[in-house]
């Protein structure tokens, strides 16, 4: 790496760790005030993001309006109305041998936080998280990735004009401008993208002891059994799989359909993914040509094994196009079923009884999510206690994401933390716990050695009934 480029990392990072100090002390009203600006930026220049991560993804700007643009807002105006009883202290109830204290949570900022965001939401994923670090009060320097460079580059001239450069600032560049990011001992790291890379990040942390936030990915699971709506499953299947073409980490990875409503349930994908994303004006295309030939060679694998095209299958590398492809037929040992697809490729495999199923799932890593479209609340009850996933969605996909209010994250191989709400702003904050003793005069000094027999008997009480 350039010797340059090494010393405006040291210096944005000796910036923004000298700043935070500062923060410390920020008021909820401060805090609020910086957000609101960063939401009026993003009113005013919505056709810019539009047009940028169109640019990278040839993503409709409506699509861009509704996972981009309002979720980030979503996460701005959430965090408004509630920062002034997020931010207060917590009272923590006392019990009889803490009698007289007076104990509270008190909220402070983790101090200078690095965000490491992927390239499928390029603006979603580095601004939702960097809205939790300032709601938190946090100095943040914002890692956008270099394949959607057109939204990167825009993330940079947004916060350039919306905050002091010494309080958030931007790291462009490829994964060696990210390596030399975690060499450095920061507060907190808030990391989407793979396992693979999560692993890297987690590992440099652990160096500098530096608490993460992983958001992972994995394959999620989704389930249609024999009582499940199938014409709604269809619909809401195809599109929480096929938006961005498949590029969402929380998409329906594989697909199990009980054998009953198998065939039925083929033909109204078909259907509702034409009808979905048949325009080519509503339906994106692929990040780049290396993943692109990535997702083909899984397709290709998969047909050389034995399965077959339901629907779909068209490849376009020139152009970056993929169509929504269906695949029936797997065979267990093809690599759609062991690596985590990201492109719009859904396999589909049937089942009989659903006990087949979380075996199938708990032999895997834990999921981001998992899915299940059914009107048998037995199924549903047995899905969510023998299976562990991140988040769990009954009759519906994906939506759970920009639910503000959930706590959104995976468990072990799919990610640690949440964030999104509340829980972005704990992912970014320290619970400091305060005792306070007010009075010299203290129960505990009752048991305070050396020990005589009205102490050993006030020790015997506490152990058996306190």
């Amino acid at each position: 790496m350039d010797a340059a480029v090494q010393s405006l990392i040291k210096d944005h990072f000796d910036s923004i760790k000298a700043t935070s100090f500062k923060l410390r002390n920020s008021t909820a009203g401060e805090r609020k005030k910086k957000l609101r600006k960063l939401e009026k930026w993003i009113l005013q220049n919505r056709s810019e993001i539009q047009n940028a991560v169109y640019q990278d993804l040839q993503k409709p700007s409506q699509e861009t309006d509704i996972t981009e643009i309002f979720v980030v807002l979503s996460e701005i105006r959430l965090a408004c109305k509630k920062l002034k009883s997020w931010s207060s202290n917590r009272p923590v109830q006392s019990s009889l041998p803490f009698f007289g204290t007076i104990a509270y949570v008190h909220h402070e900022p983790k101090g200078a936080c690095l965000i490491i965001s992927p390239w499928n939401y390029p603006f979603q994923l580095a601004i939702a998280p960097l809205v939790s670090a300032i709601a938190a009060g946090n100095a943040v320097i914002i890692k956008p990735s270099e394949f959607s460079e057109n939204t990167s580059r825009l993330i940079h001239k947004m916060c350039k004009e919306v905050f002091d450069k010494e309080e958030v600032a931007v790291v462009l560049g490829d994964k060696d401008e990210s390596k030399e990011l975690l060499q450095f001992p920061f507060d907190h790291i808030f990391f989407t993208g793979s396992p693979q890379v999560g692993k890297l990040v987690m590992e440099a942390a652990a160096k500098n002891l530096t608490s993460v936030t992983l958001e992972l990915g994995g394959k999620s699971p989704t389930i249609v059994d024999q009582t499940a709506n199938i014409k709604d499953a269809a619909k809401k299947i195809a599109w929480g799989k096929w938006q961005n073409a498949g590029q969402i980490c929380i998409a329906p990875d594989y697909l199990f359909a009980h054998e009953e409503v198998y065939e039925e349930l083929i033909d109204e994908l078909s259907l509702q993914s034409d009808r979905i994303y048949g325009k080519k004006e509503n339906y994106g295309g692929i990040i780049s040509r290396s993943h692109h030939q990535r997702i083909n060679d899984l397709m290709v694998d998969a047909i050389e094994k034995g399965a077959n095209i339901g629907f779909g299958g068209k490849s376009d590398k020139k152009n970056l196009r993929f169509t929504p492809t269906l695949l029936t037929g797997i065979s267990q040992n093809s690599r759609v079923l062991d690596e985590e697809i990201f492109g719009p490729i859904l396999p589909i495999l049937k089942f009989r009884k659903l006990d087949e199923v979380i075996d199938f799932i708990n032999k895997k890593p834990k999921p981001l999510a998992l899915y299940i479209f059914s009107k048998n609340k037995k199924n549903i009850d047995l899905i969510q206690r023998k299976t562990s996933s991140g988040m769990l969605t009954i009759n519906d996909t994906v939506l759970q994401f920009g639910h503000p209010h959930l706590p959104i994250g995976g468990v072990n191989n799919s990610g640690i933390g949440k964030s999104h709400g509340h829980a972005g702003f704990l992912a970014f904050t320290n619970e400091k716990a305060v005792l306070k003793q007010p009075s010299s005069v203290t129960i505990t000094k009752t048991i305070y050695p050396p020990y005589s027999r009205i102490k050993k008997f006030i020790i015997e009480m506490l152990v058996k009934y306190f």
